[in-house]
């Protein structure tokens, strides 16, 4: 099982830096850098909570479950 985040697509449909997002959403620049590249093992729901506000989007949008077998064969 893998979650992979999605955030760089919201983003680029958004036309949204990083920059701005970490202001609107009020979580430092490094760690919105982590999520966006997906390098974390967690996030907090009030940090999701407060993308999803800021880029008008559901979490699902954000979040994408990937079988392991379909990793696999993308690698």
């Amino acid at each position: 099982m893998a979650i992979v985040l999605r955030l760089d697509r919201i983003m680029a449909d958004r036309k949204i830096s990083l920059i701005q997002l970490s202001q609107e959403v009020g979580v430092a620049n490094v760690n919105l850098s982590k999520i966006k590249t997906g390098k974390v093992s967690a996030i907090r729901f009030s940090t999701l909570n407060e993308i999803c506000r800021v880029l008008n989007c559901q979490p699902g949008d954000i979040l994408e479950y990937v079988a392991d077998d379909s990793l696999e064969t993308e690698l």
